[in-house]
């Protein structure tokens, strides 16, 4: 299959990791993401505000949607950020995938299924960052909310808390419920501060309410970038 600068498309390979620099032409850079999570998290969803696009098809449906892995490229976002001076446009390359548990799937198909595709997309180019999406208004506790973050770990290995962040989707509903983010975070799970500690809080608050797509893009890309900044750049590889 021809590659296409704004489609998404599925490809598969197989994997193991390392971490390194990614190779950046000086005019331009692409940030390769991977977004895990439940069934209904959001991540389709999350996937096309950082896309700028509708590549994934994202519904609500009382079963998993996703039902393979799909590569989405955004076109190029120019005046994005600035290198030695000079503007530099951004491209972001995010890998969908299907629920984790799914409804139909089982997990050793799930688990296949994205190992081969991470080896496949980002095998040479490398991960940037990991998004583990989970609905603010639904309790991040029990033993299913902790099946993506062993996923996570089993595929990115030892390194995986470095290139992993949390993307809290339905954020809107933390201030319908009369809370801030600090406070929210402050009376949450022993589960999700444990987590939030492991990944040194590297977290995303998404609002849909009361902004426009590419408002909730530039925010969202903001903060990503802090966190690939601060990780010196590296990237997780695979092959």
């Amino acid at each position: 299959m021809k590659e296409q600068p704004c489609q998404g498309e599925r490809r598969c390979g197989e994997s193991i990791f390392k971490t390194g620099k990614a190779m950046t032409d000086p005019n331009k850079m692409i940030i390769n993401l991977a977004l895990f999570g439940m069934t209904q998290s959001g991540k389709s969803s999350a996937g096309n505000v950082l896309l700028g696009s509708t590549d994934f098809h994202s519904i609500f449906a009382p079963c998993s949607v996703t039902t393979c892995c799909s590569l989405g490229r955004s076109c190029h976002l120019h005046g994005f950020m600035l290198r030695a001076g000079r503007e530099v446009a951004l491209q972001v390359q995010v890998l969908d995938t299907p629920g984790y548990p799914h409804s139909r799937l089982s997990n050793e198909h799930v688990k296949r299924e994205v190992k081969e595709a991470l080896a496949h997309h980002f095998g040479q180019k490398g991960l940037n960052l990991a998004l583990l999406v989970q609905r603010a208004d639904v309790p991040f506790c029990g033993k299913e909310v902790t099946y993506p973050v062993q996923m996570i770990q089993e595929l990115l290995g030892h390194a995986w808390m470095n290139y992993t962040a949390i993307l809290f989707t339905h954020a809107e509903k933390i201030e319908e419920a009369g809370l801030n983010e600090d406070k929210y975070l402050h009376e949450a799970s022993d589960t999700l501060i444990t987590l939030l500690n492991s990944i040194q809080h590297k977290y995303i608050f998404h609002y849909k309410k009361g902004k426009s797509l590419n408002e909730q893009r530039m925010k969202i890309l903001e903060r990503i970038m802090e966190f690939i900044k601060q990780n010196g750049y590296q990237v997780l590889t695979f092959k």
